[in-house]
């Protein structure tokens, strides 16, 4: 990367805005297999930083060219790296939760370690009937270090996350759809339609709702049901104020579509 264009010079990916569609794709294009390399990571979190502060930028898309998303890491990158380098690698990869954007990844082919862990991060996931996830780290002595288990754990549940890590296992795309890890499971050849269709119909919301209530739901996560509850109350007070619930409400009155703004 450049300090003048932070998407110039990228390891591995590269990065498409369309302002006219408010959307924004980082594309993983290392082929075949789309390994993720160690300064990718650090390039990763970045890039999706400065699509964050695109105010232009509505919802931003996770994908990869080729057969496959994303073998995972560069093993023997990791050999490089201290153990307290490695021990704050979630945190680069945590960025497509940091955005305040929704997110969506479209995963294809092989979905291993560290990409599936970057998906995990992301708000939404569909994948392909072809698709493979996984987390293998056990098969070369080591665990997932970037936020994968913790964050199945939370959405799966410890005994299946426990068979999915523990034995190494390739979950395909159908069962993790079935899992709740996906939200949409479809053909290879429909990959591309679902993603956009979903794409559409977050940018139909209010900017501001949908920043809020990502915000909100990942706060409030690990939070005590009450306080879960106020913080809710407490967003949803300052909401009621905003130019977009004022709008919603007209447009409700008038029968007509909504024109958010994110005010």
């Amino acid at each position: 990367m450049t300090a003048g264009n932070p998407f110039d010079g990228l390891d591995g990916f590269r990065v498409e805005v369309n302002h006219a569609a408010a959307r924004a794709d980082i594309v993983l294009d290392r082929p075949p297999l789309n390994v993720v390399s160690m300064p990718q990571r650090d390039q990763l979190s970045t890039a999706f930083a400065a699509l964050d502060a695109d105010a232009g930028v509505r919802v931003i898309v996770l994908r990869a060219d080729g057969k496959h998303f994303s073998s995972g890491g560069d093993i023997p990158g990791f050999m490089t790296r201290t153990p307290e380098q490695l021990a704050v690698l979630a945190q680069n990869v945590a960025a497509p939760e940091r955005c305040r954007q929704p997110v969506i990844a479209a995963i294809h082919g092989y979905c291993f370690g560290v990409a599936f862990e970057l998906s995990l991060a992301c708000d939404f996931r569909i994948v392909t009937e072809g698709a493979m996830l996984g987390l293998p780290e056990q098969r070369i002595g080591m665990i997932p270090g970037s936020g994968g288990s913790a964050r199945l754990a939370r959405m799966i549940g410890i005994g299946r996350t426990k068979d999915l890590v523990m034995r190494a296992r390739r979950l395909p795309g159908r069962e993790a759809h079935a899992w709740g890890i996906a939200v949409d499971c479809v053909t290879d050849d429909k990959l591309a339609e679902a993603t956009d269709s979903l794409a559409e119909e977050l940018k139909g919301f209010s900017p501001l709702a949908q920043r809020t209530t990502k915000k909100l739901l990942n706060e409030a996560e690990d939070a005590p049901l009450g306080v879960a509850i106020a913080l809710e109350g407490e967003a949803y007070g300052r909401l009621r104020s905003s130019a977009d619930f004022a709008e919603g409400v007209a447009s409700f009155a008038e029968k007509r579509k909504p024109v958010f703004k994110g005010e």
